[in-house]
């Protein structure tokens, strides 16, 4: 940067250059200690001081940190700490007010610590506040007026103008930081689940095979007045049989070990072995089930077990939502190049607010508290696993207190994945 003419004209145009200079440092996307540092060397030489600093305040509102130095003095106040309560940078904090000080000495405000630690001698002060929507940053300090001369109404609106575009960018710096910790916490819990889900689903498959194994043998054995007991222990395991595979299924496409054993097959063929699998459950609950399919045998490449599964959880969950004396159905039908699958059911429906996370991994639309449902929250999400491995899309539309619509859509050739733009125009 150019030293200053001794015209007060010149000096002004300068000033206005070297601000237009720092915006666009700052809209040219640097680090924030690069900008912080040009800021700072603009600051000093624009007021004639000797030193430049920012001093951010910490988490706990306490105390500041020096941020950025104009000077060499940097390494030796890094780790120094400024307390809020007894320091003139903490009295600008605590007021959200500049403060000049042409004689520290005079101020029992002044923090003599600075001083000790670099071995400089500061006269002069001039402090301004950073701040963001009212929000309290830091602070921007310039020391040692040059030749002892007084600072003016100039020098304070420079140094303003500069607090300004220090707290944009280190309230970005700030975002940034958050959002980065919000990512690393969300990759570290999605790496507990993903252990849980491959820890949970081996180890109680050994158990579980053995309850089943001796309730299956106890039946053709046990008393007939102790078999709705031994009844239920079937059927409870065959719920946990039920999860286990959940589990399994997921960790296997998160591992890429899942694999799909693509043939032609019917999609009116899983329909029907679906819809009879599940006409015992919706028939004790008074569920009504029909399915619209069609003239065409709707034929596509793909692996029959995991869309039977898809279907399956789309439709276990239709029956489980929905009422005594209500319905749900089945209608496929072809779309060029694709094939269309909707569950329909007249149940519950979906809170707006939960709709968007309907398909992750344990969630669940009722609270754990009031549940009455049953379930890991896990269906869906193999559903949802099982529907895009073969390139599909899956979604679901729904009105709370009249029932939801979980629509699949399937290339009926694995090389041409759904696109978004098809979804919407299905």
């Amino acid at each position: 940067m150019s030293p200053k003419t001794n015209h007060p004209e010149k000096e002004h145009s300068q000033s206005l250059e070297l601000l237009v200079e720092i915006s666009r440092t700052m809209n040219s996307s640097p680090g924030l200690a690069q900008f912080l540092q040009s800021l700072l060397s603009a600051a000093a030489e624009l007021t004639s001081c000797d030193m430049a600093s920012i001093l951010e305040l910490e988490e706990g509102k306490e105390q500041l940190r020096f941020l950025a130095v104009s000077s060499s003095y940097r390494d030796q106040l890094t780790a120094l700490k400024v307390p809020v309560h007894t320091s003139v940078a903490g009295w600008v904090i605590q007021n959200s007010k500049p403060v000049v000080l042409p004689d520290v000495t005079e101020d029992p405000r002044y923090f003599k610590d600075v001083d000790l630690a670099t071995g400089f001698v500061t006269g002069s002060l001039v402090a301004v506040p950073i701040t963001w929507q009212e929000e309290m940053l830091g602070v921007l300090v310039a020391v040692n007026k040059s030749k002892h001369t007084h600072y003016t109404e100039e020098d304070l609106r420079i140094l303003e103008t500069l607090a300004s575009q220090a707290a944009i960018i280190i309230q970005n710096d700030h975002s940034e930081s958050k959002a980065q910790r919000a990512m690393d916490q969300m990759t570290q819990l999605d790496r507990m689940k993903s252990e849980f889900i491959a820890i949970a689903s081996h180890e109680l498959r050994t158990p579980l095979g053995i309850i089943l194994g001796h309730a299956t043998f106890l039946r053709e054995t046990i008393p007939p007045a102790f078999k709705d007991q031994l009844e239920i222990i079937v059927q409870s395991s065959m719920r946990l049989k039920d999860i286990i595979y959940d589990l399994a299924h997921i960790d296997n496409v998160q591992r890429g070990t899942s694999i799909v054993h693509a043939q032609m097959i019917s999609m009116i063929r899983i329909i029907e072995e679906v819809m009879d699998s599940y006409r015992r459950e919706a028939q004790e609950k008074q569920i009504s089930m029909t399915a619209d399919l069609g003239q065409d045998d709707l034929l596509f490449e793909g692996d029959s077990v995991k869309i039977a599964i898809a279907l399956g959880n789309l439709v276990k969950n239709a029956i489980t939502f929905t009422n005594p004396g209500g319905h749900v159905s089945i209608k496929a039908e072809p779309v060029p190049g694709f094939i269309k699958v909707v569950v329909m059911d007249d149940g519950i429906g979906i809170p707006v607010n939960d709709l968007p996370h309907i398909f992750e991994r344990f969630f669940q639309v009722e609270s754990h508290l009031t549940r009455q449902h049953g379930g890991m929250g896990l269906g869906l999400s193999v559903a949802k696993m099982m529907v895009e491995i073969h390139g599909g899309r899956i979604w679901a539309e729904s009105v709370e207190g009249k029932g939801s619509n979980f629509t699949f859509l399937l290339p009926t050739n694995l090389d041409r994945p759904v696109t978004q733009s098809q979804i919407v125009s299905s």
